[in-house]
């Protein structure tokens, strides 16, 4: 039995009904008119985890730990920071710069991969692998179709190449040197609790641990460098072979590099 479910908002429009009954059939899942019922119901009734949610202009996954839905997040902050001359983390440690190509192999909400599209600009390329469908669905559909009043933003967001599929698989499908920088932010192996945005996420997210294979096959089809962000303190820097870069002294993350 699949573990979702493909509904919409109480009293739908016509095109919202039949968005989310196409959304079902391409993901596989089931289209269940909302009618009066609760979430909680509809997942009890229906016997599934997560309800795929359909609004009328955007989409959202309600998991057990709440409601995931698309949002640039902090990729405003940091991109108005970086016009405005300052430095961002990510992008220092990626060594990245206009015309770069980054692998981001772990999308999860975007803002990464929205920050270094917009560094990267229109000659550069960002393709960002998600391998939950759900999630892939949401945030795939948020980039392309999200409202802002920034044109700079939205074009970031609109150049995101985003591909529903595990890492490991496309990493061996990529030609050596085809990307400048491959970066990771998997699941921390200890979550930082404070970052309660995330927590509609996890029920959904890969929580294995990378692995040494994986990151070998980063090297070959990184040019110059890469990148995982973890926990401060993780050992699974030193397990990785990262050398870790920059952070604040006080910073609850950190930056490992693989220089190429």
């Amino acid at each position: 039995m699949s573990n979702f479910i493909v509904t919409t908002i109480r009293k739908p429009d016509s095109a919202t009904e039949i968005f989310a009954d196409e959304l079902s059939r391409k993901l596989g899942g089931k289209f269940i008119q909302r009618e009066d019922f609760s979430f909680d119901k509809l997942k009890k009734i229906h016997g599934v985890e997560n309800i795929l949610l359909v609004k009328k202009n955007s989409l959202s996954v309600v998991t057990s730990n709440g409601e995931l839905f698309f949002h640039p997040n902090t990729a405003h902050l940091r991109i108005k920071n970086l016009r405005g001359g300052e430095g961002d983390r990510l992008i220092d440690a990626l060594k990245i710069s206009a015309g770069s190509k980054v692998l981001d192999c772990t999308l999860g909400l975007g803002s990464d991969s929205i920050v270094a599209s917009y560094v990267v600009g229109n000659s550069g390329k960002v393709v960002a692998l998600e391998k939950d469908p759900l999630i892939f669905t949401v945030v795939n559909h948020g980039l392309k179709n999200f409202s802002d009043d920034s044109p700079h933003i939205l074009d970031a967001m609109r150049r995101v190449e985003v591909v529903n599929a595990d890492c490991r698989d496309y990493l061996t499908n990529c030609a050596g040197n085809s990307f400048d920088a491959v970066y990771f932010d998997p699941m921390f192996r200890k979550p930082i609790e404070k970052s309660s945005g995330l927590n509609p996420i996890r029920p959904l997210a890969d929580n294995r641990p990378l692995t040494a294979e994986i990151v070998r096959e980063a090297c070959r089809v990184a040019k110059n460098r890469v990148v995982m962000k973890e926990h401060s303190g993780s050992t699974e820097f030193a397990r990785l072979g990262f050398e870790i870069v920059g952070g604040g002294k006080y910073s609850s993350i950190a930056f490992g590099i693989i220089e190429l």
